[in-house]
This record gives C-alpha cells, sequence and structure tokens, in this order.
C-alpha cells in the first residue's frame, strides 16, 4: 500500500512547482521530499516527473497519477474534517438509556432545553429497567442508579441517591410505625424483585435487614404505587417521591437509617479518551442540572414529620 503521506507529499509539489517550495510548505527538506517521491514513483514502477537542474515537469503518466490522486486526497480532507466538526461541535446522533421513572421524570422534561442549546443533535433516548450492554447496544451513553462496579466503562457521577425508608399516612394509621430496624422486617415491605435485602447505614454505621411482603414485582413504578396507595413500607430514592415527602403524602420511617451514599446517579460510557462533543455536552448539561444537592432534594426535610 502506498503512504496516504506520500501521496500528499506528490500533490503539494505538483500545487508548489518544485520540491523546494513543497518542502517549505510541508516543513519538509528538499532532501526529504525528493526521496519520499523517488519512493513513490519505485513504488509504482512509473516516472511521475522529469527532472533536469532547473525545472521539475509532470510525465504523463504523472499528469494521469495526480488527476485520480487529487480526488482521493479531497474525501480524505473531507473525512478527517467531518471528525473534528463532530468531536468540536456537538452534532450528530446520541443515543441514550436511562431508567424508566428517573428517564420519564427528570430526563425527559429538560430535553426541549437541551436540544435548543444544541440544534444540531437528535436525541434517541431508550428507557429501560435493566443494564444494558451499552457497546454492545450501540449507546454512547447510560445513566445509572446504584453502586457500580469496576469495568472497563467509565462513569461520572452526577449526583447523589439519597433513599428513605417510607410509608403512607393511612398504613401508619392502620399498622403503626416501626420504633427499631429489626421491627420493619414485621411489616409488609414492598420491593422490587432482586431487593430483599435493604443496605442502609445508620447510627452505629452500615446495618442491613431482609424484608419481605405480599407484592413482589420487577416494576419500581408498581413498588411507587403501592407504597402511595398505603400498601405498605418501602425503601424509595427522593427523586422519585420527594414532591410526596414535601407535600405529606408519605412520610419517612426511621429517619435515622438511609440508603448506602455507595449508591449514587451515573452517567456511564464506553471511553475517556476523544470524548466527542455530543457526548461531552449531554454529560455536563445533566451534571449541572443535578449536582451535589439535586433540586428534587432542596426543601425536603427527612424527618418523621415530613
Amino acid at each position: 500500500m502506498t503512504a496516504i503521506s506520500d501521496l500528499e507529499i506528490f500533490a503539494r509539489v505538483v500545487t508548489a512547482g518544485n520540491m523546494s517550495a513543497a518542502g517549505r510548505e510541508m516543513g519538509l527538506s528538499p532532501a526529504v521530499v525528493s526521496k519520499r517521491v523517488s519512493h513513490l514513483e519505485r513504488r509504482l514502477g512509473a516516472r511521475l516527473f522529469q527532472r533536469t537542474t532547473r525545472q521539475l515537469t509532470l510525465t504523463e503518466t504523472g499528469e494521469g497519477f495526480y488527476e485520480r490522486i487529487v480526488n482521493v486526497l479531497d474525501r480524505i480532507e473531507d473525512a478527517e474534517a467531518f471528525v473534528a466538526r463532530r468531536n468540536l461541535t456537538p452534532r450528530g446522533t446520541l443515543k441514550v438509556t436511562a431508567p424508566t421513572a428517573f428517564g420519564r421524570v427528570h430526563v425527559a422534561p429538560y430535553l426541549a432545553e437541551f436540544l435548543q442549546k444544541y440544534p444540531d443533535l437528535k436525541l434517541e433516548l431508550i428507557l429501560e429497567d435493566h443494564f444494558s450492554d451499552i457497546v454492545r447496544d450501540g449507546f454512547d451513553v447510560a445513566i445509572r442508579i446504584g453502586e457500580l462496579q469496576d469495568s472497563t466503562l467509565v462513569a461520572k457521577r452526577l449526583a447523589p441517591n439519597c433513599r428513605v425508608i417510607c410509608a403512607a399516612p393511612s398504613y401508619i394509621e392502620r399498622m403503626g410505625a416501626p420504633r427499631t430496624l429489626s421491627e420493619v422486617s414485621e411489616h409488609n415491605c414492598l420491593t422490587t424483585t432482586p431487593q430483599e435485602v435493604w443496605r442502609l447505614e445508620g447510627p452505629d454505621g452500615p446495618a442491613s435487614i431482609r424484608v419481605s411482603g405480599n407484592v413482589r414485582t420487577n416494576s419500581s413504578e408498581v413498588v411507587r404505587a403501592g407504597v402511595l396507595s398505603g400498601l405498605g413500607i418501602a425503601l424509595r430514592s427522593t427523586w422519585d417521591i420527594g414532591n410526596e415527602l414535601k407535600d405529606g403524602k408519605l412520610g419517612v420511617v426511621l429517619p435515622q437509617y438511609y440508603g448506602s451514599p455507595r449508591v449514587a446517579l451515573y452517567a456511564v460510557y464506553p471511553c475517556r479518551e476523544f470524548l466527542p462533543a455530543k457526548l461531552k455536552v449531554f454529560i455536563d448539561y445533566f451534571a449541572n442540572l443535578y449536582g451535589p444537592q439535586p433540586y428534587w432534594d432542596k426543601g425536603l426535610k427527612l424527618s418523621n414529620d415530613s
């Protein structure tokens, strides 16, 4: 294969008219330019220039070769400019996955403002409650809530994820409130299918309790509806129930215990190097929107009389 750099040198010699001028334009010595042109001629098995001590002219073969490679070089330059524009200017399609409820409540309402800021962007948002393989499935970024394990992926923390044990006033009136953590297991605890153990932080450090209830589901939104209706108690994130805590539809049970702070909200993406502009502006926008004290936690008092 002929090196692209040799083609570029050959084309520059043609446009500059001689090897010295071409070398000055490319930051190369005339000797290097001459050597690369000679190497190209040997590679092709044809003379491209007729050389005299005073003049350099294209051969007929050289003219035909130049006419054909100049379009190739233009297309390479265009391809490099295409990549540069996408790395420096947010444009193209950004494919994002996020948890269903969080995406509906805390991503979707802000897409209009985000896309107005970056009108050359299109966004494909897939809401799902399982962790996709973002490389295999072609996602640029995943918004994930959890305690992330070590992996080859890159994770940027967008916000803390505060979780509290909560119940509706109607449930507390009917069943009473647990006074100790051990009493929680005696209550009807609503969980999604894999969440049979609640891992918490308390006055004495990390604590955990095995829970069960009369409804098991794979849907976080079913748990939310159940706790609001007075069916049982649940461990819920404040991004999900902050408004209900503020207006008294839910109250915090055992406020001295809360979900592990190692669980947080992250943007997860495949690679730290050569971050495309479209991905950088998306991550920066939502990191600034949420922040160390996300808007859903402001004004929230996590106590029994919330």
